[in-house]
């Protein structure tokens, strides 16, 4: 490229940037400028579209060849800056233009040797991010000998030295003066394809970018983000030497996250028209819900809990607490119901949906790791299943086949929506807005109806009451259901190439759900009545029975109930939740309860069940067992078995059997234990 040509380049920029009208005729780019100082900005962000509109030849040079003329274009807006604010342009010392939104966005599958020193716009998520470093740019040295110093840009990846000293000759013997050098700060984060976009049994493709200055620290790992850049070479080094292999990097020229907020498909006029057109219909919740998983038959209350998930309710950020507007459901059932084909289809419909086994998944895989990074030994965050699917649906099958370690760290994840990290140094809080759908199968192979949801599946009772809803899929024999779903499978099978066809397709079904949550509905004071109403009418019950009467509701599922409503608000596109709404929500949180928060021994409803993991009226019978231990311990130090039934017996009217058992698990609990065989004795 021959001088003349740069500097055709430059005075073409500048007049770019003098030139340059937006919309409502002022000049963009020269009030830009004037703003840096009073914005504290060391860049200046240019719109590509804009350059390409003004100069077509120009935008095309900058595109095969940015590594002359980015430079340049940096030189323009500095000179610009010091002739408005000299103080400001002084102080900053360098500035950068960015562009934005280049014409066409490169894939990070496509890239390849051809896009070697070319620039490009790729989009991925941040799964690694190193720590901030600082880089060398002009490296100031003191030779040992005469004491002269010696100043060296520094461009290339690796540090260059002085060859000789000017004064003296000396040819080795220099020392980095740091104080007198300049660096800037650098990040290296290493992005990946977006879940979403990833080809069917293939693995992701992931790239290196380089950061340097106010780019870094921009962007977290699990953020989504659109990277302009320039792809760059760096070495390969083996045993023997250099060698002939490359690996790609990205040095980026601008960064902008776009995974903060709802950004997910592009929806166009036509859509929003066909979507508006579908919400006018007052049974579009009947659409929608035989649009999910719709070759999967019946389940018709768990897939209007996964239509109110995919949805979601509004998040509240109060001043003091954030309540989360995400919604929870947990599948309990036995094998072969088809648990996992509707965790696999709610990843596939989300508009942002990853899809994870608990026997595959460790705590770092789910949350955030801390690893050491290879060459640097530097520690470095990679981002888990919860960190990438923020905003979206994370659906975990088998989820009691994690290890307990492993399904504690989703504790803070679940309620308060972040994942926290402190390991080799780093402490981090990521976000984790996400909605889970989990699935887990009976210990013992079938779900026993005599046992409750907690003795059913190996799951913590903490991680339990996290769940809005917990449904239990039951493969009962019933004659007529039999030869209905038999009917459903065999035409499944016979037209596979014409299966049940959906009254929404899949595609746009995604685009309503991802326009739908850009509608934040509000309670009105009818549906609150209503609530409330519910609410009083279930702890009223709880409240005559007295101390041993099983609680049925608690805040938390009234929290749940306002959730399912602003999502099913959102399903109609309303702006207000009607009592329509309310209604539809109370019956399927009450069918939910039914199912799993049953106190078995009353038959009535007691959350306790989920919440604690036992129903009140063993909770109570426990308290009898043990504050009996409790007076015959003062008198005698320990307690004999005989002496324990006899009591129970004589004062509570329970039985040896239902003692032993009681027994059982406040030994199984460690709430008692035995110093020798046929005595027992409390732990506290």
């Amino acid at each position: 490229m021959t001088l003349s040509t740069l500097m055709a380049a430059e005075e073409a920029f500048t007049r770019f940037i003098e030139e340059f009208k937006d919309l409502r005729g002022g000049l963009k780019y020269e009030r830009a400028v004037s703003e840096m100082a009073v914005k504290g900005s060391k860049s200046l962000v240019v719109d590509f579209s804009d350059l390409y509109a003004y100069d077509v030849d120009l935008a095309r040079a900058v595109l095969g060849d940015p590594a002359e003329y980015l430079p340049k274009f940096d030189a323009v807006v500095l000179a610009k800056l010091r002739m408005r604010d000299p103080e400001y342009a002084e102080a900053v010392g360098r500035v950068h233009v960015r562009f934005r939104g280049l014409p066409q966005e490169t894939p990070l599958r496509r890239i390849s040797s051809h896009n070697i020193g070319r620039l490009v716009m790729v989009n991925g998520i941040i799964v690694r991010a190193t720590a901030v470093m600082p880089l060398l740019v002009k490296a100031v040295f003191r030779c040992r000998s005469c004491g002269e110093l010696i100043y060296l840009e520094q461009g290339a990846q690796y540090l260059r030295t002085p060859t000789e000293c000017p004064s003296c000759g000396r040819k080795r013997g220099f020392e980095l003066v740091p104080k007198e050098s300049t660096f800037i700060d650098s990040q290296r984060i290493t992005i990946q394809e977006m879940p979403e976009e990833l080809p069917p049994g293939q693995l992701p493709r992931s790239l290196n970018v380089f950061l340097k200055d106010d780019l870094v620290d921009v962007a977290r790992p699990g953020d989504r983000v659109a990277v302009v850049g320039v792809i760059d070479l760096v070495q390969r080094q083996g045993r023997g030497g250099t060698l002939r292999a490359f690996d790609l990097i990205l040095e980026a020229n601008n960064l902008e996250v776009s995974g903060r907020e709802l950004e997910m498909l592009e929806i166009t006029p036509e859509d929003e028209e066909r979507i508006k057109e579908l919400a006018s219909d007052p049974w579009i919740h009947r659409k929608i819900l035989q649009s999910i998983a719709p070759s999967i038959y019946g389940y018709e209350h768990v897939k209007e809990a996964i239509m109110y998930l995919l949805f979601g309710g509004v998040t509240k950020e109060l001043p003091d607490v954030r309540i989360r507007g995400d919604v929870n459901i947990l599948l309990v059932g036995d094998p072969g119901v088809g648990k996992s084909q509707l965790l696999q289809y709610s990843a596939k419909v989300a508009p942002r949906g990853l899809y994870t086994t608990g026997r595959g998944s460790t705590a770092a895989g789910l949350t955030a790791a801390v690893v050491r990074e290879g060459g640097t030994g530097n520690f470095v965050l990679e981002a888990g299943a919860l960190v990438l699917g923020d905003m979206g649906v994370c659906c975990i099958d088998e989820i009691e086949k994690m290890r307990d370690e492993d399904r504690s760290a989703i504790h803070p994840a679940m309620e308060q929506q972040v994942v926290s990290i402190a390991k080799g140094g780093i402490v981090a809080t990521l976000n984790a807005r996400t909605s889970i759908l989990a699935a887990a199968n009976p210990a013992l192979g079938r779900y026993n109806p005599y046992q409750t949801v907690a003795e059913n599946i190996n799951l913590p009772v903490t991680i339990l009451s996290r769940f809005d809803l917990i449904f239990v899929l039951r493969d009962q024999p019933e004659e007529e259901r039999d030869a209905k779903l038999a009917e459903h499978i065999l035409k499944l099978h016979r037209y596979s190439k014409a299966p049940v066809k959906p009254p929404i397709d899949q595609e746009l079904l995604r685009k309503y759900i991802g326009y739908a949550k850009r509608i934040n509905p509000v309670i009105t004071e009818e549906v609150m009545e209503r609530f409330k109403g519910f609410y009083l009418k279930m702890r009223a019950a709880s409240r005559e029975g007295g101390e041993t009467s099983p609680i049925s509701i608690t805040p938390r599922q009234l929290e749940s109930l306002i959730r399912l409503a602003e999502a099913r608000a959102r399903v109609h596109l309303r702006e207000e939740v009607t009592i329509e709404d309310a209604e539809a929500v109370i019956a399927l949180m009450q069918y939910s309860l039914q199912q799993v928060g049953i106190d078995l021994s009353t038959g009535a409803i007691d959350i306790d069940v989920i919440m604690t993991g036992k129903p009140r009226s063993l909770q109570v019978r426990l308290q009898r067992v043990l504050e009996l231990i409790a007076e015959m311990e003062k008198e005698t130090g320990v307690v004999k078995d005989e002496d324990l039934y006899k009591a129970l017996q004589e004062e509570y009217g329970i039985e040896r059997g239902e003692a032993t058992r009681l027994i059982g698990i406040l030994m199984r609990d460690g709430i008692i234990y035995s110093p020798r065989p046929g005595y027992y004795k409390r732990s506290i």
